[in-house]
């Protein structure tokens, strides 16, 4: 139901945006975010925006990311500039609701070359 857009290979310092979009409506919404997953790495949180625009971004992101949404259009997106090697990973969009339920996208591969 959240279909994830704007991966890709980029050089190290680069940017990208990703974009998420939830296919139909998802009630209740509180929390949308990114998570990454690196090859031989777990699953790792790298940014969350509440409702209230409150905003918790991953230690090794913050002054790079930035994350946002459009709650109209029950979008998130997140701005990936001076990127690293070390981002490479595939990004999944996430969003869970007051009751408790937890969507995830598709994920798209990011890729940053040295």
């Amino acid at each position: 139901q959240l279909q994830a857009s704007g991966g890709g290979l980029v050089q190290a310092g680069g940017s990208l945006r990703l974009s998420c979009a939830a296919s139909g409506k998802i009630v209740g919404v509180n929390v949308r975010g990114w998570y990454r997953q690196a090859p031989g790495k777990e699953r790792e949180l790298v940014a969350v925006i509440m409702n209230n625009g409150l905003t918790n971004y991953e230690d090794s992101v913050k002054g790079r990311f930035t994350i946002s949404r459009d709650i109209k259009k029950d979008t998130v997106s997140l701005q990936m500039d001076s990127l690293k090697p070390d981002d490479t990973a595939v990004y999944f969009c996430h969003v869970k609701t007051v009751y408790g339920r937890i969507y995830w996208g598709q994920g798209t591969e990011v890729t940053v070359s040295s």
